[in-house]
């Protein structure tokens, strides 16, 4: 696989790959670091689901009914990595992932899939509509090498809202500028594109993140503690 993204998976896990690539900072005190490794065990896990059992290939599109949240981020790099596109408008997918499923969700859609924010939750807090995915119970059975069943075409669409860019683009146009090794905020307040922009920016970089839900004062003891360099 040649894609950017996935390219971007190999060297997050070979690379300092105990180190920490994304640092979460949620309600509640809540804290959630993941090293590169860590990250690309996520995302592999995703990429299955979305593979083996929702039948998702190339050129299928996803829509992202999230926040920016360490899971949401999760969501985008699996689907990259598979050669999908992310839509982040309300314009029409083959795939819907949402952290508000309701009766009407699926509509439009070929799968929905229900995603829990808490970061211990092992399953939908509730009952799901018929035939909604339980992201939380099912991505753990899943595998941690993603082996993609055909492989994405550069040309492929990769990101679809204001702007449109294509997998072949997505590092060197969708991603933000950034100082290699950077260490840098990113405020969950900003919204999932803007927030996904920035930390492939620093990734591309060698660097990580650290994304703060806007509940959470982001204190100077925070920034230090963080050794944030770029905010």
């Amino acid at each position: 696989m040649t894609i950017p993204a996935a390219n971007l998976m190999t060297a997050l896990r070979s690379g300092h790959a105990t180190s920490p690539r994304l640092t979460w900072y949620g309600p509640d005190s809540e804290r959630v670091e993941l090293s590169g490794r860590v990250l690309d065990n996520w995302v592999a896990k995703t990429s299955n689901l979305l593979q083996d059992e929702l039948d998702a290939e190339p050129g299928m599109a996803v829509r992202l009914d999230l926040p920016a949240h360490w899971k949401s981020f999760v969501w985008a790099l699996a689907a990259w990595q598979l050669g999908l596109e992310v839509v982040f408008d309300d314009s029409s997918a083959d795939l819907l992932v949402t952290d508000k499923p309701d009766d009407g969700a699926g509509a439009g859609f070929d799968a929905v899939v229900a995603v829990p924010l808490a970061a211990l939750a092992m399953r939908w807090p509730g009952e799901l509509p018929a035939g909604v995915v339980d992201y939380a119970a099912e991505v753990r059975s899943h595998g941690d090498v993603f082996m993609a069943h055909n492989e994405p075409d550069g040309d492929l669409p990769a990101v679809r809202s204001t702007t449109a860019h294509a997998h072949a683009e997505l590092i060197d146009g969708f991603a933000a500028t950034q100082e290699p090794g950077v260490r840098l905020l990113v405020r969950a307040a900003e919204g999932l594109e803007e927030g996904l922009s920035a930390s492939l920016g620093a990734w591309k970089q060698d660097g990580s993140v650290v994304l703060v839900h806007p509940a959470v004062d982001v204190t100077e003891h925070l920034l230090e503690n963080e050794r944030v360099t770029q905010r």
